[in-house]
């Protein structure tokens, strides 16, 4: 058999990158960790008086971590562990 007709792996076959379980976790927590932060800067402009509670963040999609390719977000909302909000943004999935 020569190497040009040597049989393609899985991840050719359909054209779909194969992406690990532990991958796949990484990146999650990735996201999560990069959305509290963001909530978090966004609760603390000033401008809330300091006696007061603060108020609550209204932001609810981020543009995701990028130490991942984007078929590993894509790959986490066919899974539904993810939303897509249009422009790049994502969210988190129903629990």
């Amino acid at each position: 058999m020569s190497t040009s007709e040597q049989p393609q792996s899985n991840e050719s076959a359909s054209n779909e990158p194969v992406h690990t379980k532990q991958e796949l976790k990484a990146a999650m927590k990735a996201f999560r960790k990069r959305l509290k932060l963001t909530c978090l800067d966004d609760q603390s402009h000033i401008g809330v008086g300091p006696m007061s509670s603060g108020r609550a963040s209204s932001i609810v999609g981020i543009t995701p971590p990028d130490q991942y390719p984007a078929s590993v977000w894509e790959e986490l909302v066919r899974r539904g562990r993810l939303k897509y909000a249009g422009n790049g943004q994502y969210e988190l999935g129903e629990p």
